[in-house]
């Protein structure tokens, strides 16, 4: 049997993030991925799908130099960001935050990024397994903590700390933390993938030269029914933009309140409409009246998964503290740090990652809940305060949302400061007390739906 300090299940940002601070901290690291085939990489690796962006200080959190990025990684460089809502919208240039990095942010290639990890963590000496999954866990707390890792191969991996960080969807995390789960309880019953659960679809097309925004991320919000349902445009090398867009799995329309009110829905639906037809329609919206859709914004057929399109589940829930005691850190996205309000998590994955790894050699674990909590939990706020806010909004509440934003925006140092923000109104007003109450009532960790105490280690 093979054995090791610390093993560590998935080989997305936040495993090959602990891998790396483990090995470099000394300790003898294997990660275990199961690994998908992807036309873009010439090897097996993590289901690396997303519509990826990076704004400025998501790359502090990460705990990385912006030069440390390879160019090969960054896709397109950002100046700004608009938001659109059925009649407002709102632009914004700056994301507010002080960041190390000199601009917005930018795009990137996510499974270039994850293999950039991936040899970080093999040039700091961690192991990585390709092509076998975790078929069972078996822990014993007899004096101390030991982990056997049972591989879909049938070997056998014992690892004196075990890091959970397969993703949302959460497979092996799901069986392993229901040991720990007191008697008639599951994970499921607060990390479900059935609840708060969506589904993305997004596709590779190539946009017409004088219409694609190579600089800027677009989103429309109140355009389609569902809690945190939105399409967006991300620029990707020129001129091939991703169109895609995040919606509940199971909503039906018998669920939706005032169908007309969505700009995407129209008066003949029956049902809610599939994703690649959402999408055909936001771009007829935005350039039908001069272009032809199907001919001008063709489909990138050797792009994405399956045809220039990926369709990837998200199960995003408010994160759970870890049965440290045990000897086991939940990292990422298996411990619900995929935010609900706009579905990204890959720099908070990053770093809770590198936090389990370090602790983890260090055999100062038990540190880890509190540690994870001080580097990333004002962005876990932030996060779970907004999804909070908007998770009833209706088409007329984004535009509402928007045209307070807009109006409280004015330059840095103007003297019209005052009259912009007043100009705002109660709505503004509403608007910034509902969150600032939302995120009082998350304080001190209050976001976090399971408590390392409910586990019976």
């Amino acid at each position: 049997m093979e054995r090791v300090d610390v093993a560590i299940v998935g080989g997305g940002p936040a495993g090959m993030s602990a891998a790396t601070d483990a090995a470099e901290a000394g300790a003898d690291a294997v990660v275990i991925e199961k690994g998908v085939p992807r036309a873009d990489r010439a090897d097996l690796g993590p289901d690396s799908t997303d519509a990826a962006g990076m704004l400025d200080y998501w790359i502090d959190i990460m705990d990385f130099d912006p030069e440390e990025i390879p160019d090969e990684v960054i896709l397109q460089e950002l100046d700004g960001a608009d938001f659109f809502g059925p009649t407002e919208s709102v632009s914004i240039d700056t994301t507010g935050m002080n960041a190390t990095y000199d601009g917005f942010g930018y795009t990137f290639h996510r499974a270039r990024m994850d293999d950039w990890l991936r040899e970080r963590a093999e040039d700091a000496g961690a192991a990585y397994r390709v092509g076998d999954g975790v078929r069972d866990v078996a822990t014993d707390l007899s004096g101390g903590h030991t982990h056997t890792l049972t591989l879909s191969n049938g070997d056998e991996i014992e690892a004196e700390y075990l890091i959970l960080a397969d993703g949302p969807q959460r497979r092996v995390t799901n069986r392993v933390l229901d040991r720990f789960m007191p008697a008639g309880e599951s994970i499921t019953d607060y990390m479900g993938t059935t609840r708060a659960n969506h589904v993305a679809y997004q596709e590779h097309r190539r946009f017409p030269a004088e219409v694609f925004e190579a600089s800027r991320i677009q989103f429309w919000w109140g355009a389609i029914p569902g809690e945190t349902a939105y399409p967006w445009i991300f620029p990707n090398d020129d001129p091939v933009a991703r169109v895609g867009l995040t919606m509940p799995i199971g909503m039906s329309m018998e669920n939706v309140d005032n169908p007309t009110d969505y700009t995407l829905l129209g008066p003949d639906d029956e049902r809610l409409p599939k994703p690649n037809e959402y999408l055909r329609r936001l771009l007829e919206m935005e350039f039908g009246d001069e272009y032809d859709v199907e001919a001008d914004f063709p489909l990138v057929e050797d792009r994405g998964k399956a045809g220039g399109t990926e369709t990837y589940a998200i199960s995003s829930t408010r994160p759970i503290e870890s049965p440290t005691r045990a000897g086991v850190a939940v990292a990422g996205g298996a411990m619900g740090t995929t935010s609900a309000f706009h579905e990204g998590g890959y720099h908070v994955a990053v770093r809770s990652g590198k936090i389990a790894g370090q602790l983890a050699a260090e055999d100062r674990l038990t540190r880890y809940n509190d540690a994870w909590k001080d580097a990333i939990g004002e962005e876990i706020l932030r996060n779970v305060s907004f999804a909070e806010i908007v998770q009833d909004f209706r088409p007329a509440d984004w535009d509402r949302a928007f045209e307070a934003t807009r109006r409280l925006l004015a330059p840095d140092g103007s003297d019209q400061l005052l009259r912009w923000q007043l100009s705002a109104g109660f709505e503004g007003l509403r608007q910034l007390l509902r969150y600032k109450w939302h995120k009082y009532g998350f304080r001190d960790g209050r976001y976090v739906q399971v408590r390392e105490s409910d586990y019976t280690v």
